[in-house]
């Protein structure tokens, strides 16, 4: 039985950051992995979509130059771009196996059972350590329906050969609005079934209007306050049911009501691991109820955004408790970002917990109109920034293709507390377009 000062539970962001630093710090590191290496996010997930997603946004921003001296005539060939894919993606998990081997983490390929506080079991192999981390991760939910054999997922879509031509996404949350951006494009006939009355639920619903209404004008057709109650086969299709008696012609259905942690099979509640629906409960030092045995990532039971950053940040995190440090964990600002064209991004305080509070006032700031040349003629493109009582951003929702390096711009100020003084003392680069936006930002900000 081969013993290991750290045993990692799954090989993507959530472990893979942490059994890293460990190694190089001189621990000796397992990984045990039941299916690729790297996890969802590298190889079906964020990866591959933002791949995929590179042309339409070059296309989106050639069409804001339609009618001043651009004549719009690309198009994009989705099989082309698929090969693409796989030729940019599929080496991922080699080159990370190469990484790990090379540094000297053993990679265990199988499927691993915690069998006590220091021991995992894979297959009839037994490997201890002092530490155990899991980070499962989640995979896609599906619906408990007739006919949800026919429902795909997000995993599945990413892998089309072939865009077809009729779509129905059931559910208004991200990877649906961020398919159907895509599908839309290629002149595919786009349907999005929600249970709610609206979509992106913890997004600026202001903002999250405006893309909705300019996702509907592209073709994409919302039936809201519909609840799928079946799905059938047909000769050539398939035909998708709600409750209300709405039926919708498909070719495709893709589930994209939410996602479920991976615990099952891990051997949780024979050691005594709680968990909930939401995953698996955690310390304020993501330890479990085993003081041996860690949790990372999206298989933790938390309130804030399951992403690959947060991910990351608690593996990091983890790593260093075994090294020492011995601080409760303290989450910065977390921006969170929606891929669709345009794009959206929010981070801190949100504008509805703004205005539900007199601790908090806003203000709209429409860079794109402002700064139009700077930001290729996105006219709607805008701002909203969250300020506390003396003028410190704590906030911030954006409109716009240049929201995912705009937040992290904001992600800077806000975690740095910084105030237009401290930005006055910065020199930035320019004509660039944050510079513009750092410009307006500080006619608001705190002055010391």
């Amino acid at each position: 039985m081969k013993h290991y000062d750290v045993i990692f539970i799954g090989s993507g962001h959530a472990n893979w950051h942490a059994a890293v630093t460990l190694k190089q710090a001189g621990k000796s590191v397992a990984i045990i992995e039941k299916d690729t290496i790297a996890g969802t996010c590298t190889n079906y997930g964020c990866d591959p979509k933002i791949l995929l997603d590179g042309p339409f946004e070059l296309l989106a921003q050639l069409k804001q130059y339609n009618g001043i001296g651009v004549h719009n005539g690309t198009k994009i060939d989705w099989a082309e771009l698929m090969a693409y894919k796989h030729k940019i993606i599929d080496p991922l998990p080699l080159q990370m196996t190469a990484l790990f081997q090379q540094i000297g983490i053993d990679l265990i390929m199988g499927a691993g059972r915690l069998v006590d506080d220091h021991t995992v079991a894979v297959a009839d192999d037994q490997f201890t350590a002092d530490n155990i981390i899991i980070g499962t991760g989640q995979r896609a939910a599906k619906l408990n329906i007739p006919g949800r054999e026919y429902l795909h997922d997000s995993r599945d879509f990413l892998d089309l050969t072939n865009m077809p031509q009729r779509i129905t996404f059931i559910g208004a949350g991200i990877i649906s609005l961020e398919f159907a951006t895509m599908a839309i494009e290629l002149g595919s006939s786009v349907d999005v079934v929600e249970f709610a009355d609206h979509a992106l639920n913890a997004f600026d619903q202001r903002h999250v209007t405006k893309l909705v209404t300019k996702l509907q004008a592209a073709g994409v057709t919302f039936h809201f306050n519909e609840a799928v109650s079946q799905v059938t086969a047909e000769d050539d299709h398939y035909l998708v049911t709600t409750k209300a008696g709405l039926q919708l012609i498909s070719d495709y259905v893709l589930d994209a009501t939410g996602r479920v942690a991976n615990i099952e099979g891990l051997g949780l509640e024979e050691v005594g691991i709680q968990t909930t629906r939401g995953g698996i409960v955690v310390d304020d030092h993501l330890r479990t109820a085993v003081s041996s045995i860690y949790a990372s990532g999206d298989v933790i039971d938390k309130q804030i955004p399951r992403l690959t950053p947060t991910a990351t940040f608690e593996s990091n995190y983890i790593a260093q408790q075994i090294l020492g440090n011995t601080a409760a964990i303290k989450y910065p600002a977390i921006p969170s970002v929606v891929f669709t064209l345009p794009r959206l991004a929010q981070i801190g305080v949100t504008t509805a917990e703004a205005a539900d509070s007199a601790a908090y006032h806003t203000q709209v700031v429409p860079y794109g109109q402002q700064l139009m040349f700077q930001y290729k003629n996105e006219v709607d493109a805008e701002l909203t920034l969250v300020l506390d009582q003396d003028n410190y951003l704590v906030g911030a929702s954006l409109y716009g293709n240049d929201a995912p390096d705009l937040i992290n711009l904001l992600t800077m100020i806000i975690d740095g507390h910084l105030s237009a003084t401290a930005l006055d003392q910065m020199i930035f680069a320019f004509p660039s377009a944050s510079i513009g936006v750092i410009s307006l930002i500080s006619t608001v900000l705190h002055r010391d």
